[in-house]
Parts: C-alpha cells; sequence; structure tokens
C-alpha cells in the first residue's frame, strides 16, 4: 500500500513538474511573439506579455520587457507594479531597480509628492551597478525634491563622472548651480557641456539655459548665438517646454544693437500664438505679457 502511495505521488509530482515545464515554454513562445509587436503595436504586446507574465511569473525576462513597453506608454504604474516582483526575484539586476525608481519619479512628478518612494530604489541600483550613471541623475532629480540641495549637486557631478556625454545631468547641475546663486559654478558647467554636444535635442535646455547666463551678464549677442542653437535643436519646437525657445529669441532679438527687428516679431508673434492662447498661457503669463510689449517695440503687433 506504501509502494502505491509513493507511485501516485511521484505521478502527480510528474504531471504539476510537466505542466509547469509547458507553461513555462508557452510563455516564452508567447513573450518571443511580443518582441515582434513591441515597435508597431505595443497594446497588443502588452496584452501578450501579461499572458505570459502569468503562465510563468518566475521569467523575470518577461516582466522587464513587460516593464519597458508599459515605460514606452508612459503608464508609470504598470512600471512600478510590473517591476515589484522582479526586483525581489532579481536583487542583484541594477536596470530592475533604476526602471522601478524612474517610474516611481515620474508617478512623484506627476502628483508633485511621494519622492521619497524613488530614491531607494535609485539608492540600490546605484550600489548594484557603480558605474551605472542614470541612477546618479534620477537620484538627483528625486533628492532635489527632497530639498537636499546639496545631495542633488553631488548625484549630478557623479552621473557627469560616469557619463561625460550626458547633457541633461550638465544642464540640470548648471541650472541649480544658479538657483544657490553661484553664477560662476553654473557658467563653468554649462560650458563644459555644450562640448559635448552632438547637434541633437539633448541640447536644447543646455543651450537654453547657457544663453540665459549669458544674458545675465549683459552679453546679448552670445545669448542670441546660444538660443540659436537651441532652437536649431528642437527643429519644430513643438514638444513641451520647448516653445520657450520662440520667446528667448524674440526678446534678445529686440534688445540686440542695434535691434533685429523682423526676425524679433516673428519669433514673438509665434511664441503668442503657440502659447499665450491655450493651456500653457498662465504657466508663461509672465512671458507673455514681455511678449506682447516687446512686439510693440519692434512693430511686430503680435497680440495675445
Amino acid at each position: 500500500m506504501r509502494t502505491i502511495t509513493i507511485a501516485l505521488s511521484l505521478v502527480a509530482l510528474s504531471a504539476v513538474t510537466s505542466s509547469c515545464s509547458r507553461n513555462a515554454i508557452e510563455a516564452v513562445n508567447l513573450s518571443n511573439e511580443a518582441d515582434k509587436q513591441r515597435e508597431s503595436n505595443p497594446d497588443e504586446a502588452i496584452s501578450q506579455y501579461e499572458q505570459a507574465k502569468n503562465l510563468d511569473p518566475s521569467n523575470v525576462r518577461i516582466l522587464w520587457k513587460l516593464a519597458r513597453v508599459y515605460q514606452k506608454k508612459e503608464n508609470w504604474e504598470k512600471v512600478d507594479e510590473t517591476l515589484a516582483p522582479a526586483v525581489k526575484q532579481a536583487p542583484d539586476h541594477a536596470d530592475f531597480f533604476w526602471l522601478k525608481g524612474y517610474a516611481l519619479e515620474q508617478i512623484a512628478e506627476k502628483k508633485n509628492t511621494g519622492w521619497a518612494d524613488a530614491k531607494d530604489p535609485l539608492e540600490q541600483a546605484a550600489k548594484l551597478d557603480p558605474n551605472y550613471a542614470d541612477p546618479h541623475f534620477d537620484l538627483a532629480n528625486v533628492l532635489y525634491h527632497m530639498d537636499d540641495e546639496h545631495g542633488a549637486l553631488e548625484e549630478y557631478t557623479k552621473a557627469i563622472q560616469l557619463k561625460p556625454d550626458l547633457l541633461a545631468a550638465y544642464g540640470e547641475l548648471a541650472d541649480l548651480y544658479r538657483r544657490l546663486g553661484f553664477h560662476d559654478q553654473a557658467m563653468q558647467v554649462v560650458k563644459e557641456g555644450v562640448t559635448w554636444d552632438k547637434g541633437d535635442k539633448s541640447g536644447f535646455n543646455l543651450h537654453t539655459l547657457y544663453g540665459f547666463l549669458l544674458e545675465q551678464q549683459g552679453d546679448i549677442s552670445s545669448a542670441i548665438a546660444e538660443y540659436e542653437k537651441a532652437k536649431n535643436a528642437c527643429g519644430q519646437c513643438n514638444e513641451k517646454g520647448e516653445q520657450i525657445a520662440f520667446f528667448n529669441l524674440g526678446s534678445a532679438y529686440a534688445r540686440a544693437n542695434p535691434p533685429r527687428k523682423s526676425e524679433a516679431a516673428d519669433n514673438l508673434k509665434k511664441f503668442q500664438k503657440v502659447t499665450c492662447r491655450g493651456g500653457a498661457a498662465a504657466r508663461y503669463a509672465d512671458e507673455c505679457t514681455q511678449a506682447q510689449e516687446y512686439a510693440k517695440i519692434v512693430g511686430g503687433g503680435a497680440g495675445p
């Protein structure tokens, strides 16, 4: 009787093992199909990855792929949710902790609260991979919002040391120095940063800040040159925050010696059209008022 019981137990165990094996194989097959859809049809890819995850919750590679598609969709809550089991099952993967921390950072940005939630996973990512720049950069953003300016300065600096062509870090570090009243340090950082400029969108904020710092020094001519580089970097300048390029150029052209009236009027009109008549008008209320005044001076006739 005992022999029969053992035999039955072995059969049951074999069946369970076989079922788990089939699930794992099917999960990989679904994941492979999802890989083909990831760029062209992310929603379908998510559906297949989710099915794969349910079949084999222990496959952290599938969890990572699913999280990356949710990242592409900017569904940060789902990124965080997906990576919660991944960081437990693979506690030595710096990428998992970084993306989880980054997702929590984006959630905090949207809600303007909860910054401390992002701190721990970003710190863990930095510890796991000392040569990984991204966790330091995002940790600096988090620390700044937690009113730890000194910590933010250190983390931005570490990010630059690890990745000298990370233009975003130069921009944030220089702007933090500016906010703290260290103009010379801010200028030093932007001058170093622009030497790594690739001529793409990543240089927009850095050249914009450089132009602003030059304006503060009264060097309008050099400021214009930087604002023009910023405008070239953003192209159509139709993404969030990029419309300020038209105001910066328009106002700087208006104050050039001699004033470049036609160029000033054109840029100020564009700024008012795309910014001062829409949802961003309240956020840029001061700039919209100034644009209207500069437009009158240069004869642009732009109105809100």
